[in-house]
């Protein structure tokens, strides 16, 4: 089974934006020499908390540092952005590190509902023309003219970075099964239903110029440490982020263990808070490895991706050794 990334460039107390970025650069080399397959970074705006604006940047950033790893985006948010230039700025990716690069896609606004406005000149973006919108993009990348204008997506090439359509809903299942896409269910946003998602794509799914076969995998918060008690510790910051954002709270950073430990809680927070623990595993590395196992087979994938946000920097990377570990993730030779 393969093992993968998602890193969002949380900040930390006591951290900034840049600090957020530099970890999330340390984080890639770190887990590309771990050996895991596939590193990929999110869009978020207009969030104090979140450093990750502009993934199609960091990922440019992140497979200049790294040597074998995959680097990708989870994802580019479609509706706001040309496909046509998107095209382009991910075929001068593969150009750069070919056979490494990934084009994750989502549809959603990827910040409060203003986003939408500031990134669209003042108007909502036409959703219903996604699928569309997915289709002319994959067009582009492998060398097509889809609107017979006598353009093509430069430089041109050999390979193509594969679509990857991000979802949290049956919705986007099917979308990425007509297209012939691969598709990437985000289990830590939506703890219900992925399943049936996922065996919907597989079922609709058709082959297309980028693949013959479906291939999907799932996504979900996981936190490791040198035991179940050391991790339910630190997992208390992500309970506490987590119901923040559900209750609108304004966020500058991602809270401490100490100051989720101190936090006064309601019985409905609680309950929250258990509810949230559908999207995540928490505790020592052999209980998190034999979770996400189960994970893969509830989902029949053979790719689970990790998203660790904990503080501080140090414990994340060592969640994410410590999995490393227990899977016995190969250590690729560095040339």
């Amino acid at each position: 089974m393969k093992l993968s990334v998602l890193d969002q460039s949380p900040v930390l107390t006591g951290m900034d934006s840049r600090d957020a970025l530099r970890q999330t650069t340390e984080l890639a080399k770190w887990t590309d020499r771990l050996g895991y397959y596939r590193f990929w970074v999110a869009e978020h705006h207009s969030t104090h908390s979140l450093a990750g604006s502009s993934p199609e940047v960091l990922t440019a950033h992140l497979a200049s540092q790294t040597e074998r790893i995959r680097i990708g985006t989870g994802g580019i948010l479609l509706p706001h952005y040309s496909a046509y230039k998107v095209a382009e700025t991910f075929r001068v990716l593969e150009t750069l590190h070919p056979n490494r690069i990934d084009l994750g896609v989502g549809r959603a606004p990827g910040g409060i509902p203003n986003v939408n406005l500031a990134l669209n000149r003042g108007e909502v973006p036409n959703i219903e023309g996604y699928p569309a919108q997915v289709e002319e993009l994959i067009a582009y990348l492998h060398g097509e003219d889809p609107h017979g204008m006598g353009v093509f997506a430069a430089p041109q090439g050999g390979t193509a970075p594969p679509v990857w359509m991000l979802g949290s809903s049956g919705t986007s299942a099917r979308v990425a099964a007509d297209l012939g896409v691969s598709y990437s269910f985000a289990h830590f946003i939506s703890g219900y239903g992925g399943a049936r998602a996922m065996d919907r794509y597989k079922d609709a799914f058709h082959p297309s110029l980028q693949q013959r076969n479906p291939q999907g995998n799932v996504s979900i918060f996981a936190v490791c440490a040198e035991s179940d008690q050391q991790a339910e510790y630190l997992a208390a910051s992500l309970d506490l982020a987590l119901l923040k954002i559900e209750q609108g709270g304004i966020r500058h950073h991602f809270p401490t263990p100490e100051e989720a430990f101190n936090y006064s809680y309601t019985m409905s927070d609680e309950q929250r808070i258990q509810e949230n623990r559908n999207r995540m595993i928490v505790g020592s590395a052999g209980k998190v490895k034999s979770e996400i196992e189960s994970l893969a087979s509830y989902y029949q994938v053979d790719e689970v991706i990790v998203n660790t946000i904990v503080s501080p920097f140090d414990e994340r990377m060592k969640s994410y050794e410590l999995l490393a570990e227990a899977f016995q993730l190969r250590e690729p030779t560095i040339k």
